[in-house]
């Protein structure tokens, strides 16, 4: 481990401003005027997959934003990791709450603040340098394969399609993925699982135009109240989804699984301060942890309509608009919840309205053996940088491919994450510390010398 250690001290400067190169491209995957960025980022991935050691790599098209593929095989008879990272990144606004130019990283206490500091650029980078660091130290233990997309923000629509096609290309005994967290900066742990997901828009359409709200106001339904009370009805008292049959597939996890999970350490103090709210809700009979673990949610992730200018306008919207998500647990199939949904919620409209619920994407939850060999060459892992076990973990967080995978592929994934709560992905002022993008690096290829073993 000294080379290693040796290489990683000399060159860490030159590792984050590569990684700010990386960062500075705004390759938001749900804009199409960045279109031109997502082709930026993955050519950037593709130079600095071939420069860290690759044999190969090269941009390949799909039907959306193109797939970075890189390999490295020293030898056919060794074990073979497909490391699996995304290069596209979520929108930005509110862009007023940011207090630094999301694009522009810079180090503030520690923390890299940008967009995609952590998801996943910082985390998926980290691969890069770990790859880099064995090959030049000749340490490299194993094959090593790279497929990083850029469409995982947006669903991963046209990855499956494209592992269905380069299924030969993309055999290995294991896929690598750094792209979840760490319950905190002194408690490592290994997601074992993760949520699905079904995400649609819904349009409620009124009168044929918007009217003045004084004149029509109480004589014609309100697109927005309309909407709102909709919304409503899909949640009871308790915080149970009245979607029927939402329930029929949920596979429960057993007393001795929710034991274990409740034992990961939780300050709900803690948890409501750092966001700053004074209580918590979810589904009555479940703690905290498993509220963001094992059970099913519903959430409206945006809603719009009328007048949201300056100032007043009194009128009486034509339509009002919701983005509404689900998080699913094992054994939900995210295409049947998406219909399910869609028939409940287009039969519970009044008939003062019009309604159209469109599917946008979805993916199905996993889970992960802590009997794998893989994951215990990561429980190894942590151990060796760390000196602390991790906990196995269930994430909240879905990442709707990990589950294609499988499918496709036949291949499980191991979820070795390095970001923490704090680090307000999908938020302003997303950031990730600098000591956790090092110690990452230390652990992955910590991972490749146990995983070798195996």
């Amino acid at each position: 481990m000294e080379k290693v250690n040796s290489y990683i001290e000399t060159n860490k400067e030159r590792f984050i401003e590569e990684l700010f190169g990386l960062i500075r491209i705004p390759s938001i995957s749900s804009i199409s005027e960045h279109k031109p960025d997502m082709l930026r980022a993955a050519e950037y991935w593709k130079e600095s997959i071939l420069k860290a050691g690759a044999d190969k790599a090269e941009v390949m098209p799909t039907a959306g934003n193109p797939v970075v593929y890189g390999e490295k095989i020293i030898d056919p008879a060794l074990p073979t990791v497909l490391v699996y990272a995304h290069y596209d990144v979520m929108p930005v606004d509110p862009i007023n709450l940011w207090k630094s130019p999301p694009f522009e990283p810079e180090i503030r206490e520690g923390k890299i603040y940008a967009r995609g500091a952590d998801d996943d650029k910082g985390q998926g980078f980290m691969h890069a340098k770990a790859f880099e660091t064995m090959v030049k130290t000749g340490t490299l233990p194993c094959n090593v394969k790279f497929m990083i997309e850029g469409e995982e923000e947006i669903g991963s629509v046209n990855l499956g399609k494209w592992c269905e096609e380069h299924k030969d290309m993309l055999k290995a005994d294991v896929i690598l993925v750094s792209d979840t967290s760490m319950i905190g900066p002194d408690v490592p742990s290994i997601t074992t699982g993760l949520r699905g997901l079904a995400y649609w828009q819904v349009e409620v359409t009124g009168p044929n135009r918007d009217l003045h709200s004084g004149l029509f106001g109480g004589a014609v339904a309100n697109p927005i109240n309309v909407l709102s009370k909709m919304i409503s009805s899909m949640v009871d008292e308790n915080n149970h989804i009245t979607i029927p049959g939402f329930y029929d597939d949920v596979l429960e996890a057993t007393p001795a699984e929710r034991e274990l999970l409740n034992k990961a350490p939780f300050s709900s103090a803690a948890y409501k301060q750092a966001i700053e709210v004074a209580e918590l809700q979810g589904e009555k009979g479940y703690t905290t942890i498993e509220h963001t673990g094992i059970r099913p949610t519903f959430d409206v992730c945006g809603i719009w309509g009328g007048y949201t200018g300056e100032g007043a306008k009194t009128v009486l919207p034509s339509k009002a608009y919701a983005k509404i998500s689900c998080r699913l647990v094992p054994n939900q199939n995210h295409e049947a919840i998406a219909q399910l949904f869609k028939k409940h919620f287009e039969s519970i409209a009044p008939a003062s309205v019009k309604v159209n619920v469109e599917i946008l994407h979805g993916g199905q939850a996993y889970v992960c053996p802590i009997d794998l060999p893989a994951y215990k060459a990561a429980e190894k892992a942590y151990m060796e940088t760390y000196g602390k076990q991790p906990i196995p973990m269930r994430s909240g967080g879905s990442i709707p491919i990990i589950s294609t995978f499988e499918s496709v592929l036949g291949l499980k994934s191991v979820l070795m994450g390095f970001g923490l709560e704090s680090d307000a992905i999908h938020s302003p002022n997303e950031n990730y510390p600098v000591e956790n993008f090092y110690k990452g690096i230390e652990t992955i290829i910590a991972f490749y010398q146990h995983f070798a073993k195996m």
